[in-house]
C-alpha cells in the first residue's frame, strides 16, 4: 500500500511538473493524486502497514474500549478518516488566509490603491528596481508572512513591469526573497513559527542568529542576476482604457489593506487564534468600507469596487492547486511515510549539518510543515534545547530550500498561479540561483554556529 501510493505521487508529482507537454492543468493533477491516495489508504484496509507509525499507535490509544468492538479494518478506517479531518482543518487554515490575502490585494487594486506606490518609482532601470523591490519583499516578508508578501509584491510588479518575460525573472526573486525574509522571523514563515510556538526557538535568537545567512540566500541570486539580468521593464499599451478618477479611494484602501495585513500577526499574539481569522476580520472591515464609500455612484458601477467583485476576480485555480498538493502530501505523513525517511536520514547518515541540509532540499519537493513536524518529533528537546544548532538551522533550511522550485513553497505556489509561472521555466532560469544562495547562507550559517553540531 505504502509504496504504491509513493508511485502515485509521484507520478502526479511529475504531471504538475509537465503540465505544458501533457496539456493537463495542474490543478486537475493534483486534485486527483490526492483523492486517489487517500482512497487507497481508505480502502487498502492493511493497518498491520501501521504497526510502525506513532500516530497510528497512539490514535487506538484514544480509541480505547471502542477499539476491541471494531475489526482492525474498522479501526483502520477510522483512523484514516481521522487523520483526513485534521489535514483538511490545517489546510482549510491556509486557504482562507490565502483567499482572505488575494481577495484584499485584489480590492486595493480596484480602487487603484497601488498607484501611490507605483508613481513614485520613477527607475526604468530593471536591476536597480528588482534590488529596490528585492528588498522591500525580504524585510516586508518578516513583519507579515511570505505568503502574503509574494501576493503583495507580485501584485505590485504588475503595475510596474509590463513585459511578461522581465515580469516572470521579478517574480521568481520574489519568492526566493520572500522565503529568506520569513526563515529569520519567528512570524514570518510558518515552520519557523511551528518552531517558535513549540519552544525550540526564542525569537530573540532566531533573528540575531539566522539573519545573515537569510540575506546571503537573497544576496547571492540578487548580484548575480545584477550582471546577467538583460531587457527592459516594457511599456504598457494604450488601448483607450483609463482609470477611473471618479472614484477617488485609492489610497483610504491602500492604508486600511496594508493595515489589515499587518494586523495579522499582531491579533494572532493579542488573541492567540489563529491568522486566518486575523486575515478574515481585515477583510471584512474593508468590505464594509467599501460599501460605504463613494455613495454617489450608481450601483452597476459602484458594484466594481466592492469586496463581492474582487472575489470573482481571485485566482481560485491555484487555491484548489494548493489543496490537492497540500492533501497529497497529507497523505504521506499519516502513513508515517515522511517521519520513517527522517529517521532513515538519522541512522544512515548520523550528521546533523548533512541531514537538516536535505531536509531543506526535501523541502522543495514535498511541504515544508509535515518535514518539519516530522523533524520536532524525531529530536528531543532534552537533548537538544531551545535555541540549539539543531532548531536554528532546522528554520533556515525549511524556510529558504522551498525556493528551489516553483511547487516547493507557498510563496512559490502563489506567484505560479497569479503569473503563470511554468515549472519548466523556473527550473531552468530560478531554481540554480535558489539553490546557490539557499547553499551560501547555509555556509554561512554552518561556519558561525555548527562546529559542534555534527553529533
Amino acid at each position: 500500500m505504502e509504496y504504491l501510493i509513493i508511485i502515485i505521487f509521484v507520478v502526479g508529482y511529475l504531471a504538475i511538473a509537465l503540465e505544458h507537454p501533457i496539456k493537463i492543468n495542474k490543478t486537475a493533477s493534483a486534485l486527483l493524486t490526492a483523492v486517489v491516495c487517500w482512497t487507497i489508504f481508505a480502502v487498502s484496509g492493511s493497518p498491520e502497514t501501521m504497526l510502525s507509525s506513532d500516530r497510528y499507535l497512539l490514535f487506538v490509544q484514544e480509541l480505547g474500549e471502542k477499539a476491541s468492538s471494531l475489526s482492525a479494518s474498522e479501526i483502520h478506517l477510522e483512523y484514516v478518516i481521522e487523520q483526513l479531518g485534521h489535514h483538511l482543518n490545517e489546510i482549510a487554515q491556509i486557504l482562507f488566509f490565502l483567499m482572505g490575502a488575494m481577495t484584499i490585494v485584489e480590492l486595493v487594486d480596484a480602487h487603484h490603491g497601488f498607484k501611490l506606490i507605483t508613481d513614485r518609482i520613477k527607475t526604468k532601470n530593471p536591476v536597480m528596481l528588482l534590488w529596490v523591490v528585492c528588498i522591500v519583499t525580504f524585510f516586508l516578508s518578516s513583519v507579515l508572512d511570505n505568503l502574503t508578501t509574494t501576493i503583495v509584491m507580485v501584485s505590485l510588479i504588475r503595475k510596474l513591469i509590463p513585459d511578461k518575460e522581465m515580469r516572470l525573472f521579478f517574480a521568481g526573486m520574489i519568492v526566493i526573497a520572500a522565503n529568506a525574509g520569513g526563515a529569520w522571523s519567528p512570524i514570518g514563515d510558518v515552520t519557523t513559527t511551528m518552531l517558535w510556538i513549540g519552544g525550540q526557538i526564542s525569537a530573540g535568537a532566531i533573528m540575531k542568529n539566522v539573519f545573515l545567512p537569510s540575506i546571503v540566500c537573497m544576496l547571492v541570486p540578487l548580484l548575480y542576476l545584477t550582471f546577467t539580468l538583460k531587457g527592459n521593464l516594457g511599456d504598457f499599451e494604450e488601448k483607450g482604457k483609463k482609470s477611473k478618477n471618479g472614484v477617488a479611494t485609492g489610497n483610504l484602501m491602500l492604508v486600511l489593506g496594508i493595515g489589515a495585513l499587518i494586523s495579522v500577526p499582531i491579533f494572532k499574539t493579542v488573541t492567540h487564534l489563529p491568522p486566518y481569522m486575523g486575515m478574515l476580520l481585515g477583510l471584512g472591515v474593508l468590505w464594509v468600507v467599501s460599501e460605504l464609500i463613494n455613495p454617489d455612484l450608481d450601483e452597476s458601477e459602484k458594484k466594481h469596487y466592492t469586496a463581492g467583485h474582487a472575489l470573482t476576480k481571485i485566482d481560485m485555480p491555484s487555491v484548489l492547486f494548493f489543496l490537492g498538493i497540500l492533501l497529497a502530501v497529507g497523505s504521506l505523513q499519516s502513513m508515517g511515510t515522511l517521519a520513517n525517511f527522517a529517521a532513515y536520514l538519522n541512522d544512515t547518515i548520523g550528521d546533523n549539518r548533512i541531514i537538516i541540509t536535505l531536509i531543506g532540499l526535501l523541502s522543495a519537493i514535498v511541504d515544508n510543515v509535515p518535514l518539519v513536524a516530522a523533524s520536532m518529533g524525531m529530536y528531543s528537546m532534552d537533548m537538544y534545547p531551545q535555541d540549539h544548532f539543531i532548531w536554528e538551522y532546522l528554520a533556515y533550511c525549511a524556510g529558504t530550500g522551498g525556493s528551489i522550485l516553483i511547487i516547493g513553497s507557498a510563496a512559490g505556489v502563489a506567484a505560479m498561479g497569479m503569473e503563470k509561472i511554468e515549472f519548466g521555466w523556473y527550473l531552468k532560469r530560478i531554481s540554480v540561483l535558489a539553490a546557490l544562495g539557499y547553499f551560501a547562507g547555509a555556509a554561512i550559517y554552518v561556519f558561525m554556529h555548527g562546529g559542534s553540531a555534527a553529533a
